[in-house]
């Protein structure tokens, strides 16, 4: 049986394929793939469009019908940012043991090549992954996702900038009085988030909270009144869970004028382009949303693989890319995406700064 060309693109891919994605909350929550969120093409179109809340109208049945207008939507068409994590391949790398091998006695050179490539995969796809996120919390928080390109390790390029509103953004909401001082409204002003939701014809399931707002919540007074059972007035309860992403807990559910809302509390942290370790979402920020309301969407990438002349072009979330520089003796194993994220109506969350603090 003829051994297989691990340094094949398709191979790879293959590899690649067989990781378990890390799980990340904004991501996976907010910001699904689905098949069509693939494209075969250098750019991306995104597409999104008001909520309406209007009636039919009543008719006479002597007119029979009355058309309605469609309702309109933007169209937008981006190129999304290209990531491109790669390692370099020594000369000594399949020859000697690796992490972990004393485990496996007798690894075939075959074999270690394998191992070796899915782990350094694996290291690019959480890397990946964690960018992904990123952009996804950007887009929630600004309506818009602003990065920065590198032209190396440290020379800075320029600076993209994607944004899904024209003049000014309507998802934000800005708090009379601060939620943990005495004239602060926490029930008033949700109420009043999810009503910007709602006016749109769209969800309010969620209430995303800072780890200083999670905090203040559970200390607020009327807070603690309305979810006693005895008080007659069935507002909630708070049931305090992991869940499965790192750094996220699961508070409850509350009920906010109709609106019954599942309280989550994020604290994921990442590490910057500086090496200081940041959150995600901000300590003193609060939003409101619903579940899959954006998609993750990915360019096609154009290369020339290992062992061609052409360039080929692949349409996939991950594109890996074996590279050799036999004059250097030098191996590199690429992993590039290029992924964007974007709402699919206009403004389907409402972010509120600083509701603490």
């Amino acid at each position: 049986m003829p051994e297989l060309n691990f340094f094949d693109t398709y191979v790879l891919m293959a590899i690649a394929e067989e990781i378990v994605p890390q799980q990340t909350f904004f991501k996976d929550r907010y910001f699904p793939t689905e098949a069509g969120d693939i494209f075969a093409a250098d750019k991306v179109l995104t597409e999104y469009r008001k909520g309406s809340r209007k009636m039919a109208a009543v008719v006479s049945p002597s007119v029979g019908d009355i058309p309605v207008e469609r309702r309109g939507y933007s169209i937008h068409e981006y190129q999304p940012a290209f990531i491109a994590p790669s390692r370099v391949l020594t000369l000594d790398d399949l020859r000697k043991r690796g992490f972990g091998e004393a485990l496996y006695p007798g690894m075939t050179p075959a074999a270690r090549a394998a191992q070796l490539q899915l782990d350094d995969l694996t290291d690019m796809e959480n890397l990946i992954t964690r960018r992904e996120e990123w952009m996804a919390v950007q887009t929630m928080i600004n309506n818009a996702c602003t990065m920065q390109e590198f032209i190396d390790a440290e020379t800075v390029g320029d600076t993209i900038h994607v944004q899904f509103y024209d003049g000014a953004s309507e998802h934000n909401y800005t708090v009379a009085e601060k939620w943990d001082t005495a004239g602060g409204d926490f029930f008033g002003d949700v109420k009043a988030m999810c009503r910007m939701l709602s006016r749109r014809g769209l969800r309010a399931a969620d209430l995303v909270l800072g780890s200083d707002v999670a905090d203040a919540i559970l200390e607020n007074e009327q807070v603690q009144r309305l979810l006693d059972k005895n008080s007659g007035i069935i507002t909630g309860k708070i049931e305090q869970e992991l869940s499965k992403y790192d750094g996220v807990v699961f508070m409850g559910t509350v009920n906010f004028g109709g609106f019954k809302l599942n309280l989550i509390c994020v604290d994921e942290t990442y590490v910057d382009d500086d090496d200081n370790e940041q959150k995600y979402f901000p300590a003193t920020s609060a939003m409101v949303t619903a579940p899959a309301c954006g998609h993750m969407m990915y360019g096609q990438i154009t290369q020339i693989d290992f062992g061609s002349t052409a360039p080929v072009s692949h349409a996939n979330s991950r594109v890996p890319k074996f590279i050799l520089d036999q004059p250097k003796d030098i191996r590199k194993l690429r992993l590039a995406s290029r992924p964007l994220a974007a709402p699919k109506n206009y403004c389907p969350y409402i972010y509120a700064a600083d509701v603490v603090g």
